[in-house]
């Protein structure tokens, strides 16, 4: 004959009090877990990813890309030391002139670029100077290109900033020179040392 096993209830209260002493347990140890390894929610940065560039409306570049120019005569600096002052004198007809501008020199033909964009104001073909360009920028700078043996653009024209305006080439008054570009720029009507210009961004004195 089996024998019934009698099973006790357990009162509500002392069931309630073990509840309570779990979760109590449970919300320590979650506690305690925090402390040692406290957990950082990751902070949100913006992020400016705005790259500073030049204004390249302002920016001039060099008059050429062939890697093979280099410059043939310098522009005649008044304050310049005597030697370079010197080798900036230019000689023809048995007198001397102080070169206005930087003459680059190629072995072979190159193209002339301009510098920035602008508007061409002039273009004239002088004995002694060969084909000339003058263009007229936004900031207030006129380059000019001389020396030319070719001109791709019209008095008038719109050109933008590395537009190929013509061709190196010879002329009288720097033969010696060979093939070349004579290049000048003018700052508020006043001829100016072009080196202290190219591959720079103009800012414009009030």
């Amino acid at each position: 004959m089996k024998r019934k096993v009698r099973i006790k209830k357990v009162p509500l209260a002392i069931f309630g009090l073990f509840l309570v002493a779990l979760l109590s347990f449970a919300l320590k140890m979650d506690r305690e877990m925090k402390a040692e390894d406290p957990y950082t929610p990751p902070v949100m940065k913006k992020i400016n990813d705005t790259i500073p560039v030049i204004n390249e409306n302002n920016y001039i570049m060099t008059p050429y890309r062939d890697q093979s120019v280099t410059i043939g005569k310098s522009y005649y600096d008044y304050k310049g030391e005597d030697e370079q002052q010197q080798n900036s004198l230019i000689l023809y007809d048995n007198t001397y002139y102080q070169n206005t501008g930087i003459d680059y020199i190629g072995e072979n033909v190159f193209d002339v670029l301009a510098v920035m964009d602008g508007t061409v104001i002039q273009v004239k073909d002088e004995e002694n100077m060969g084909k000339e360009i003058k263009i007229e920028h936004k900031n207030g700078l006129i380059t000019i290109y001389q020396s030319l043996s070719e001109i791709d653009v019209k008095k008038d024209d719109m050109v933008k900033q590395g537009q190929v305006i013509g061709k190196s080439g010879t002329n009288e008054l720097d033969k010696d020179l060979g093939n070349h570009l004579h290049f000048e720029i003018y700052e508020n009507g006043k001829n100016v040392n072009p080196e202290k210009y190219l591959n720079k961004e103009y800012k414009k004195e009030n």
